[in-house]
């Protein structure tokens, strides 16, 4: 039986703009509103950027091509839609149904996909002669491959079995997402989080996860032939000893010689140290000056802590919360600062002896998705550093070293 010829629906910018104004009104829960009906209709490089078609039912539509950037379409059925080279980014697509959907070449760069369904799915059309026939795009129904997925957020998103060969996951959000299965062929996980994803049967063969946080991640029977793996994350040690002293309590002699201006307790370098097994974390904490270049605080709750002063060079703080942080005039260069909460920090030049100051460094640091919203940076240096996606709302960089 070969596979149904699917006739689109015809339907004019007037036509569209009254099912978008009566969607509007349907949302808003006024008179006169109607859930927009945009199956199997031809959106073929329409323009809808920032549009709110949430929950609208866009079954089997065509948008390939399409600008749909900013676009709110949370709940919205996209079961069998084709959107093929379609800019989707930074669109809201959170518990879509998107099954059958085919995203080859798609831009879904930092858009909101979690919780939403991308699993295979194939759209059955009745046939007068034949009965029902598969509707087939000219392309594999629910594929992602060569789609550009970085920095999206798939927290929670169901892909058992997707083929996303070749997919640009860079800094995703995979937690807790399933893959069990899914066709990753030298699909690019760069930084990804894949804390308790299911990757168990997925083909990894030639991907590459450098520095990708696979936590409770479960790859059994996965095959990563010629995978790099360089840099993993993984689990934490359960506790970490410092020339015979737990971690704890060398972090607390420090604290105290802060408190005590010198007077009792002592200073301490720690390099490389995975800070993540600390108990009760490091929230508040006075650790001004500490050195621990190439550290782990991935995902800590670092949130009002002092560290003025600090050599936090070639530090993993991904994800970390550093809201209200006192962070005057330290060392953070070559950090991977992606999705760092900054809220509120204090970023800029800490005061030494002599009238003499030292600025905040974050040159080179990888800040992709950083929220700075609220924090002073006045006078820090940001010289190279990847800024893609960050956010500076209310933030004071009077002075800052900022290029162009």
């Amino acid at each position: 039986m070969p596979p149904a010829v699917l006739v689109l629906r015809p339907l004019d910018i007037d036509g569209l703009r009254l099912a978008l104004d009566k969607h509007r009104r349907f949302l808003e829960g006024r008179s006169g509103g109607r859930r927009a009906n945009l199956a199997y209709v031809d959106l073929t490089n329409r323009q809808l950027d920032g549009m709110d078609l949430r929950d609208a039912d866009l079954t089997g539509a065509r948008l390939n091509g399409a600008s749909l950037v900013g676009t709110r379409l949370a709940g919205a059925v996209l079961f069998g839609a084709d959107l093929r080279d379609t800019d989707l980014r930074r669109a809201d697509l959170s518990k879509a149904d998107l099954r059958g959907a085919c995203l080859r070449g798609a831009n879904l760069a930092h858009a909101d996909l979690s919780g939403c369904d991308l699993r295979e799915g194939r759209i059955a059309l009745q046939d007068r002669a034949e009965g029902f026939r598969i509707l087939q795009h000219e392309e594999r129904p629910g594929e992602l491959s060569f789609a550009v997925l970085s920095g999206a957020n798939l927290a929670g998103a169901h892909m058992h079995g997707l083929s996303a060969m070749a997919a640009d996951f860079t800094d995703a959000d995979l937690s807790g997402a399933t893959l069990g299965g899914a066709k990753l062929i030298k699909a690019v996980m760069d930084g990804a989080n894949l804390t308790g994803a299911d990757l168990a049967g997925a083909d990894l063969s030639g991907a590459s996860l450098k520095r990708a946080i696979m936590v409770r991640c479960d790859i059994g029977f996965a095959n990563i032939d010629n995978a790099d793996l360089t840099g993993v994350l993984k689990a934490p040690a359960v506790a970490v000893y410092i020339d015979d002293k737990p971690l704890d309590a060398v972090l607390a002699a420090h604290e105290a010689f802060c408190d005590s201006a010198g007077e009792s307790g002592k200073t301490v370098r720690l390099p490389d140290i995975d800070f993540r097994s600390v108990p009760g974390g490091l929230k508040g904490r006075r650790l001004s000056g500490l050195s621990a270049p190439n550290s782990i605080f991935f995902g800590m709750d670092l949130q009002g802590v002092q560290l003025q002063g600090a050599d936090l060079s070639g530090c993993d703080l991904r994800g970390v919360n550093l809201s209200m942080a006192d962070l005057r005039g330290a060392r953070l260069t070559d950090a991977l600062l992606t999705r760092a909460n900054l809220r509120g920090a204090k970023l800029g030049p800490l005061s030494i002896d002599d009238g003499r100051m030292v600025r905040t460094d974050l040159s080179r640091a990888i800040l992709r998705g950083a929220d700075f919203t609220g924090a002073s940076a006045p006078r820090a240096r940001f010289l190279e550093a990847d800024l893609a996606g960050a956010k500076f709302e209310g933030c004071n960089l009077r002075g800052a070293e900022l290029e162009a």
